[in-house]
């Protein structure tokens, strides 16, 4: 860019243009968040009413877990959360980062389910190869139905009988940097967070208790998935929002560097006008 007057003003046109987009990104963002933590809310009392019915399915004596020791002989299942869209920062890199020390702790082969185009992008160079990928949900309607082909991917392995301990790896709002990474266990179901209702009759059930309880476990594990679906992208929008502040920041300093340039070349040009009319006002000798 020259130092001209005309060139400088153009140029704060277009920034300004840039700064009123940053500024619409950062209102979508901030109004996706809001929503994500609204259906987070939601789904979490859907899964802790799952999780009441499982503590009361567990008083069934026959309905008693086997116990699992050690780690499932079928390695790892690791699903990964990352983002979907740009200007997110390094959300989906930690998220990369975390996913390669989990993958070197596993006891056995690891595979990964990776969820987000951009995390997608950059997989290669952390050295993660992904066994199935899907875009992250741009809006949390579609968390149900994402969460279902998540769950129909996890279920389809382990009932080729590969039993992996499965787990899903996602950022979830709060944090400094406004988002922290949480890995939770899916697989093996741990059956101990779960009271169990003492002193009260047990519930009438048209079903087994085996076969309910199984139901209630593949309903939990789906919440579960759901839940982390939401978190993901609250975390992913509270991210973007700022890296807009950021970026709007950086903006205004520009701006009034520019404006501060173009008032000194207006002030030189009507200087050098001044002087110029000055000069052809002397008499001649």
């Amino acid at each position: 860019m020259s130092g001209t007057l005309p060139d400088v003003e153009e140029r704060i046109g277009t920034i300004r243009k840039l700064s009123a987009v940053i500024g619409a990104m950062r209102g979508i963002a901030a109004s996706r968040l809001q929503d994500a933590q609204l259906h987070a809310g939601a789904i979490r009392l859907y899964a802790d009413t799952i999780g009441a019915a499982i503590g009361q399915a567990l008083a069934f004596p026959v309905a008693e877990p086997e116990a699992h020791s050690g780690a499932p002989p079928g390695g790892a299942l690791l699903i990964l959360l990352c983002a979907e869209q740009g200007f997110s920062g390094s959300f989906s890199a930690r998220i990369l980062e975390a996913a390669q020390d989990a993958i070197r702790a596993a006891p056995g082969p690891a595979e990964v389910l990776l969820v987000g185009d951009r995390g997608l992008l950059v997989a290669h160079e952390y050295g993660i190869e992904t066994g199935w990928t899907a875009p992250m949900i741009a809006h949390p309607a579609g968390a149900a139905e994402l969460a279902d082909r998540i769950a129909g991917a996890v279920f389809e392995r382990i009932s080729a009988g590969r039993d992996p301990a499965v787990s899903i790896l996602h950022a979830a709002p709060g944090g400094e940097s406004g988002y922290t990474l949480v890995r939770r266990q899916l697989v093996p179901f741990d059956y101990s967070r779960f009271r169990r209702p003492g002193g009260k009759p047990l519930p009438l059930t048209g079903l087994g208790a085996g076969e309910l309880l199984a139901r209630l476990v593949e309903e939990y594990v789906f919440a579960e998935i759901c839940e982390a679906l939401m978190l993901s992208f609250a975390a992913e929008n509270e991210a973007r929002m700022r890296a807009m502040i950021l970026a709007h920041d950086n903006v205004d300093g520009s701006l009034e560097t520019l404006t501060g340039q173009a008032r000194r070349l207006r002030q030189e040009a009507i200087t050098e006008e001044i002087i110029e009319l000055s000069a052809g006002s002397l008499p001649r000798r």
